[in-house]
């Protein structure tokens, strides 16, 4: 058997529980993981309330999760890129990977890297391809002004890492409590609220050069506001507002393989990004971690250890 969330209906946090549910049997193509660490992201939040219902309509009882790390402990007869105890990072497109165990096709995993903890590791997929493919999408180069909303969030906070890597100026949109940590990073921070726009002409002078929305709620209308150019524009939340002004859309089904994720996991471990994370619950506190999540106000990732008891609570990150 295996332990796992599951929830039966569309809801808030309360439909959520974990109960023990059969251990996956790996495909000819599959890996066994014994799952360490897994995130939770926003989207989940949305499918599990059923506003995404039309998009990505849940199956009755469903699983819950994508992102995980964790050690392999079975391979399909097919599998010759892994082995039984490989430690690995990887994803899962059936909503599963919020569990003791979890099966997936070989080509959704890669190697952790050793200097790469479990609760980093576990919370890297999707915050981490929907960065690489947003920075991607509006190409910063060296000199140019990249600003990112929601700078500190679990996707902004290595959006701004990226865009600094490429060697653009980056302005970070984040709470105040946040400054300190934006500026450690490279990143230059401005306050959101009133008068956003006029912060934003003083800090960029020269102009704006590219824009990348992570949190939505009229930043891609602010983008167009200050003249950047739509094609240079990219937003991972607010369709409605890319499909009237014509902005990019491109996130984590972008860069959803292996080697976005690898490259991602590797920057980390060698230091050359940092993932913050706001706080570490058990598998069994999947309920206070979503509302926490829920609350928009996180600096980075929220993480599930499988490695606490359940009677452990939220632990710092």
């Amino acid at each position: 058997m295996s332990r796992a969330v599951r929830f039966d209906q569309y809801g808030d946090v309360d439909v959520l529980r974990v109960e023990d549910v059969e251990k996956p049997q790996p495909a000819a193509d599959q890996v066994l993981v014994e799952v360490v660490a897994a995130g939770i992201n926003p989207g989940e939040i949305s499918v599990r309330t059923g506003l995404m219902a039309q998009m990505w309509p849940a199956t009755f009882p469903s699983g819950q999760g994508s992102d995980f790390a964790g050690r392999v402990v079975e391979v399909g007869p097919s599998v010759t890129e892994f082995a039984i105890g490989d430690e690995v990072v990887g994803w899962s497109d059936w909503r599963s990977s919020q569990a003791e165990y979890v099966a997936v096709p070989a080509d959704h995993l890669t190697r952790k890297p050793l200097a790469l903890d479990w609760i980093r590791a576990g919370g890297l997929f999707v915050a981490g391809v929907t960065a690489f493919a947003a920075v991607r999408a509006v190409e910063p180069r060296a000199g140019e002004t990249v600003v990112v909303s929601g700078a500190a969030g679990g996707v902004g906070s290595l959006t701004v890492q990226l865009a600094r890597n490429a060697g653009a100026h980056v302005i970070g949109i984040a709470g105040e409590g946040n400054a300190d940590w934006l500026r450690s990073v490279g990143v230059t921070p401005i306050a959101y609220g009133d008068g956003l726009e006029g912060r934003l002409r003083q800090a960029a002078p020269a102009g704006i050069d590219a824009f990348i929305d992570t949190y939505g709620g009229g930043y891609v209308e602010l983008a167009i506001a200050l003249k950047v150019d739509p094609a240079r524009i990219n937003t991972v939340i607010d369709w409605p507002a890319a499909e009237k002004y014509g902005v990019k859309t491109e996130g984590s089904p972008a860069a959803s393989d292996a080697e976005s994720l690898g490259f991602m996991a590797n920057e980390l471990a060698w230091g050359r990004i940092s993932m913050p994370i706001a706080a570490v619950y058990p598998l069994e506190g999947v309920r206070s971690a979503y509302t926490e999540l829920a609350g928009r106000h996180t600096r980075g990732k929220i993480v599930l250890s499988l490695e606490l008891g359940a009677e452990a609570g939220r632990q710092s990150g």
